[in-house]
C-alpha cells in the first residue's frame, strides 16, 4: 500500500468503497451483463438487433450455388483448379476487399439495425501446415470492421466460425471432415491461443461487445454422450485465457448440437458471459425457445439468438416477433448473397456461372476429369471479374420483404 493512503483512513475506505462498487471497473466504457440483460456503457437496457456478416470471411458453396464444394477449402480448390493457385489467391485477396466495406456497414447501421457477427476463419490468422506461424489477413480484416463499426456507431461481436480441427466436422467449420478439435490437444491449444491473441488485441475497443468462441459446436450426428463432456471444460481453458488480457468483453458460449443444447452446460463460470442459441427451421411457437428462456431465469443471466433465417419472410417475421416478446436479442442469417432474396441485400448472378457451378458440381476425382469438365478459361475469368464488381454494395438490391420480416419498414 502506498504510503499516502497510510496516513488517511477515511480516503482508504473511500477508495475500498469505489473500487468495490465498481466506479474504477474498466467495464463501465463496454457492454455488460446484468442480470438477465445486456446493457449499454451507459448502463440502458441493449437489446441486440443484428445481422450476420456470412460468406465474407468465411465463403459457403451454397452462396455461390454450388452444391458438392462446400466449404472453404473445397471452394478454393475449385477457383484453383479453374484459373490456378496464382490467380485464385488474387481473386480471394479482393473478394475479402470488396464483398464487405465501410458501405455496407453504413448501410446496415442506417436501416436501424445495432449489430453485426462477424463469422471468421482461423486459417486467415495462421498458417495450417506450420501452426506456430502467425500470418494471414486475418488480424487486419478484423481490424478495420471494427474501426467502420466504431466510426458508425454499431455493435460487433466476433463469431470463431472455424477452430482448429473443426468443431463441427462439416462444412460449416472448413474441417477435415470430422470434429478434431476435440480429439487434438494441439488443435485446441492453437484455439486458445488464436482466442488470447484476439481478445488481446480488441481489448480497449468499445464497439466490440465481446467473443463468440465456437460455432454450432458437436452436431447430432456425432457420440453426443462423448463430445458433449468436452466443450464446457474447452470453454473455460479459453475463457481463461481471455480473461489474463481481457476482463471488458462478454463471451458468448454456444450449446452443442449447433448451438441447441444447453444441457451441457453446469452454472455460469464467468461473471460475463452470455449463453447463444441457433434455431433453423422450426415452429415459431413459445416451446421453440422455453428451454433457453427457463436457463436464463435459473441463473440469471443473458441469452442472445446468434443465428436464424434462410426462412420465408412470414416465418421470420414470426420468429423475430416470438424472441422480442421473450426480451432475446436476435442476430439473422444472413447479409448478403448472390442472386437470393433470403437476405438483406442480393446481387446478380455473373455470366457464365452456370459453367463455373456445373464444374464445381462435376466429380473431379481425377486429373482428367477435371481436364474435361474445365469450361474456358476466359469464360471463367469474366465471371469472377463480374462477381467481385457486382458483389460491390454499389451495385447491390435490397429485398425489401427480407428487411421488413426484421422489422425494417424500407432503406433510410
Amino acid at each position: 500500500m502506498h504510503e499516502p493512503f497510510k496516513k488517511s483512513p477515511i480516503l482508504l475506505v473511500v477508495v475500498m468503497f469505489l473500487t468495490c462498487s465498481g466506479a474504477f471497473s474498466q467495464s463501465r466504457e463496454f457492454v455488460s451483463s446484468k442480470g438477465q440483460e445486456l446493457v449499454t456503457p451507459e448502463g440502458e437496457p441493449l437489446l441486440l438487433r443484428g445481422i450476420n456478416l456470412g460468406n465474407w470471411l468465411v465463403p459457403e458453396g451454397y452462396m455461390f450455388k454450388f452444391d458438392s464444394a462446400t466449404s472453404p477449402r473445397m471452394i478454393e480448390e475449385v477457383l484453383c483448379q479453374l484459373v490456378g493457385a496464382d490467380e485464385a489467391r488474387e481473386f480471394w485477396r479482393r473478394y475479402r476487399d470488396t464483398y464487405i466495406t465501410r458501405e455496407d456497414i453504413r448501410f446496415i447501421r442506417s436501416l436501424g439495425l445495432n449489430s453485426i457477427r462477424v463469422p471468421f476463419n482461423w486459417r486467415l490468422f495462421i498458417v495450417e501446415d506450420r501452426p506456430d506461424e502467425w500470418s494471414g489477413p486475418g488480424f487486419d480484416m478484423l481490424d478495420r470492421v471494427v474501426r467502420w463499426c466504431s466510426e458508425e456507431g454499431l455493435w460487433i461481436v466476433l463469431d470463431m466460425h472455424c477452430a482448429p480441427g473443426g468443431q463441427t466436422g462439416d462444412n460449416i467449420d472448413d474441417s477435415w471432415g470430422h470434429l478434431f478439435l476435440f480429439e487434438s490437444p494441439e488443435a485446441q491449444e492453437r484455439t486458445v491461443r488464436l482466442w488470447r491473441k484476439i481478445a488481446e488485441r480488441y481489448a480497449s475497443e468499445r464497439f466490440v461487445v465481446g467473443y463468440d468462441l465456437l460455432n454450432e459446436p458437436i452436431p447430432h450426428f456425432y457420440d453426443q454422450a462423448k463430445y458433449n463432456l468436452l466443450l464446457e471444460p474447452l470453454y473455460k481453458r479459453i475463457v481463461g485465457a481471455i480473461r489474463e488480457v481481457d476482463s471488458n468483453h462478454l463471451v458468448f458460449l454456444g450449446g452443442a448440437q449447433w448451438d441447441t443444447n444447453f444441457r451441457v452446460f453446469g452454472p455460469p463460470f464467468d461473471s460475463q458471459v452470455v449463453y447463444t442459441f441457433h434455431k433453423y427451421w422450426c415452429d415459431t411457437t413459445q416451446e421453440m425457445i422455453q428451454e433457453y428462456v427457463d436457463y436464463r431465469s435459473k441463473y440469471n443471466i443473458p441469452v442472445w439468438l446468434g443465428e436464424s433465417g434462410e426462412n420465408s419472410n412470414q416465418w421470420i417475421d414470426s420468429f423475430r416477433r416470438l424472441l422480442e416478446r421473450n426480451n432475446i436479442g436476435w442476430c439473422f442469417w444472413p447479409y448478403k448473397k448472390m442472386d437470393a432474396a433470403t437476405c438483406m441485400v442480393t446481387f446478380r448472378r455473373p455470366d457464365h456461372w452456370d459453367a463455373i457451378r456445373k464444374f464445381a458440381n462435376s466429380p473431379r476425382t481425377s486429373y482428367a476429369s477435371i481436364r474435361a469438365e474445365r469450361p474456358d478459361i476466359a469464360a471463367v475469368r469474366e465471371a469472377l471479374e463480374q462477381f467481385l464488381e457486382f458483389s460491390q454494395f454499389r451495385n447491390c438490391q435490397s429485398n425489401p420483404g427480407y428487411l421488413k420480416s426484421l422489422g425494417i419498414v424500407s432503406p433510410r
